[in-house]
């Protein structure tokens, strides 16, 4: 079937969540940040991502940015820091990360082509929102999904019904696109066209499944989709 639509994912794939912690550092009253910020960002993310999965796993769903405070908190924590001020700075940042530099030129390109384009992402629709719009990416894609409108995180399967319910498409006509390998390969089971844009050069995750393609960058995900 041909390809009709792209979809990203957000956090890590079009938006760089290390950013906040990044831009933290640089900041002359954030001085304890600057030989650790990575190890922040880190674990961080991985909190994040971690109390998704025992939420969904355990059904007692709570929304992305309550889960993003929570991993926070834990990151700070490990790293010995008490500082209400710089916690408030770090979640103000989150609100407002970075899009990796590639992002607008292809989106724009698969527009161009007359491709529908979204993201599907944990996050709740405000936080989607307030990403977007300080990216400056919203008149290129077409809906913000987030799992808020099925009460349970990625990557459970209702989550990426999603796509089908507002594009009108089967699963084959749909190329999504994820940082994340777990959400790659899990969409990939799916039925979707995956690919997985693996920046940090990381090993394939040892699932049932695997994403279709492999990607340092987005840059190339026009010409991919312009094959498919």
């Amino acid at each position: 079937m041909t390809l009709t639509t792209c979809i990203f994912d957000a956090y890590g794939t079009l938006f760089d969540v290390s950013a906040a912690a990044r831009e933290a550092a640089a900041e002359p009253e954030n001085a304890a940040l600057a030989d650790i910020w990575p190890a922040l960002a880190r674990d961080w993310r991985q909190k994040q991502l971690q109390y998704t999965w025992l939420r969904a796993v355990t059904g007692d769903h709570a929304d992305f940015w309550e889960v993003t405070q929570n991993g926070l908190d834990w990151a700070m924590a490990a790293a010995g820091l008490a500082a209400p001020a710089l916690r408030d700075r770090l979640l103000a940042l989150y609100r407002t990360l970075s899009a990796f530099p590639e992002v607008p030129a292809m989106l724009s390109r698969l527009k161009g082509m007359g491709l529908n384009t979204a993201i599907l992402s944990n996050g709740s629709p405000a936080m989607l929102t307030d990403a977007v719009t300080s990216a400056g990416i919203g008149d290129m894609l077409d809906d913000l999904l987030s799992v808020e409108s099925v009460g349970v995180f990625k990557p459970h399967r209702s989550v990426y019904d999603l796509v089908g319910r507002r594009f009108g498409c089967a699963p084959e006509q749909v190329l999504f696109i994820s940082s994340n390998g777990w959400d790659a390969a899990a969409a990939a089971g799916y039925g979707f066209t995956t690919a997985w844009v693996n920046r940090a050069d990381e090993p394939v995750d040892r699932l049932p499944w695997v994403p279709a393609h492999t990607l340092s960058d987005l840059t190339p995900i026009p010409e991919l989709a312009g094959r498919l």
